[in-house]
């Protein structure tokens, strides 16, 4: 159930369903702990929070930047292509999402999974 889901949930991003094939959440060379993201981004990878605008203002990890999961495949423009990006969400469904839509659109992506895991 939770695969079909993804992949209905890539089809209204405009992402086709074999963008999803091998991108579940611990795929290898997807998913990231917290001291691999510190790292990561500490070179300069985009940190990118895939949660609602509300879920944001309630606490969001610092130098982060908002782009809800429900807006990604409109705006993929803004996030930069020649870095490595990181997402997050509230517990790694909607993180899994983000990294199978910007995986399959080229992007070098790690899924940290949950907020929680950046400081574990």
């Amino acid at each position: 159930m939770r695969r079909a889901t993804g992949v209905v949930f890539a089809l209204l991003l405009g992402v086709g369903a074999s963008a999803l094939a091998g991108c579940e959440r611990g795929a290898p060379g997807v998913g990231i702990d917290g001291a691999g993201a510190h790292a990561l981004v500490a070179q300069g990878a985009t940190l990118v929070d895939v949660r609602t605008p509300m879920e944001w203002e309630a606490g969001h990890v610092e130098g982060a930047v908002l782009l809800p999961i429900s807006e990604l495949g409109g705006r993929l423009q803004e996030i930069p292509r020649d870095r490595p990006v990181v997402v997050y969400c509230a517990s790694g469904s909607r993180s899994a999402q983000a990294a199978a839509v910007l995986g399959a659109a080229g992007y070098n992506v790690r899924d940290l999974g949950g907020m929680a895991r950046w400081n574990p």
